[in-house]
């Protein structure tokens, strides 16, 4: 057994405090003045809690999150990245009628599974490296406030600081305690219909609707789908006409893609591209694309997950591995063939909904696990 359990068990309380006024900023992705302030807050509380970074980064997200980027030296070669993200799905107020509470070893709050517990546990990891007197490789935190949105300010600073990373592990949450090594990319389309408006009841025949173009369009749309291929659509908006005795003029559907391999993208893109109207009179836009590729296991990755192993059963954990649908920043280092792993953060489950939590149990196991596979690396 390593030193490291004993050590996030006795740290715990303060890891807690820690994570209740993480949650008490409210950061959602669509809010740029709470996410500065939030990110104001989580630079110093790192620098608080692990010491002043060796190299500090900010950079500019525009109209989204801000990406902060922290690097500490350690004392072995090379370095791993630590990837987490600070905006959430809750709109501002939510704790007001949800406020952060700890029943039975179960705390639910916004946020919390998804996925600031995941920082605090970073943070922390990173902390006991260096209190523990631990070897390790340098570390570089990146913290983006743009992810649950597609992360579309910070996926280029993603890219670039996890090049030459012997590891890069993002902590997202995981459920029933398995890492992902595996997760499906992500397509949000969106098509338009444009028709002739004219009066239903008195010229029925001068019109050329827009819905029921549409109506057709959302049944090819979705027999694009093919489970057996991992391949899932979903028409999940759908918007049009002005009125029952009006021959729509105009109608929306918005498309929700997951596929589990890169092949899958291309045949979709082919398919909603050749989409037609059945009436020529009704014109389609396409708009929309892929915010994610899939993460699927490469070499470096499966590697990676070996070594986890390892660091797990140090602490006498039999650590499982999972494919989940949804997508994670993960997914960008997939794609170019680096080692990454996910689901390092809490464990819990309900993310982006009201039964979101994490167990308090399983926060200074997993933090052991990371401070464990971080210093391996010096092996």
């Amino acid at each position: 057994m390593t030193p490291a359990p004993m050590w996030t068990n006795q740290v715990l309380p303060v890891m807690l405090d820690d994570l209740r006024k993480l949650v008490e900023l409210e950061s959602p992705s669509d809010d740029k003045r709470l996410l500065d302030r939030a990110l104001d807050e989580i630079g110093a509380w790192a620098a608080d809690r692990i010491g002043p970074p060796d190299a500090q980064t900010r950079h500019d997200g525009g109209r989204h999150g801000d990406v902060l980027e922290l690097t500490y030296h350690g004392t072995a070669p090379g370095f791993v990245l630590l990837v987490g993200h600070y905006d959430t799905v809750w709109p501002a107020g939510t704790l007001a009628g949800w406020p952060w509470q700890i029943t039975d070893g179960v705390i639910s709050a916004p946020g919390v599974f998804d996925m600031k517990t995941g920082l605090v546990q970073a943070v922390w990891a990173v902390r006991g490296l260096r209190e523990l007197g631990l070897p390790y490789p340098s570390v570089r935190l990146l913290f983006n406030g743009d992810e649950e949105i597609g992360s579309p300010a910070s996926r280029h600073l993603i890219e670039a600081a996890s090049e030459g990373a012997l590891a890069t592990l993002v902590f997202e949450g995981a459920i029933d305690g398995a890492v992902k090594t595996s997760r499906k990319g992500v397509g949000i389309f969106g098509v338009t219909a444009t028709g002739v408006e004219a009066h239903a009841g008195l010229d029925p025949t001068a019109g050329a609707s827009a819905v029921h173009a549409m109506a057709a369009l959302i049944t090819q749309i979705t027999t694009l789908g093919a489970l057996e291929r991992g391949t899932s659509v979903n028409v999940g908006l759908v918007n049009g006409g002005t009125g029952t005795n009006v021959t729509a003029g105009r109608a929306t559907c918005g498309i929700d893609v997951r596929v589990s391999r890169q092949d899958e993208m291309a045949r979709v893109d082919a398919a909603l591209a050749a989409l037609r109207s059945p009436d020529p009179r009704v014109s389609i836009e396409l708009t929309g694309g892929w915010n994610r590729p899939p993460m699927t296991p490469n070499p470096a990755s499966e590697d990676l997950f070996a070594r986890a192993c390892k660091a797990a059963l140090q602490q006498g954990l039999d650590l499982r591995e999972a494919g989940v649908g949804g997508a994670s920043d993960a997914n960008f280092v997939s794609a170019l063939g680096r080692p990454v792993l996910d689901g390092l953060g809490p464990v819990g489950a309900g993310s982006h909904s009201r039964s979101e939590h994490a167990i308090v149990a399983h926060i200074p196991e997993r933090t052991a696990l990371t401070i464990d596979l971080i210093s391996g690396f010096d092996a």
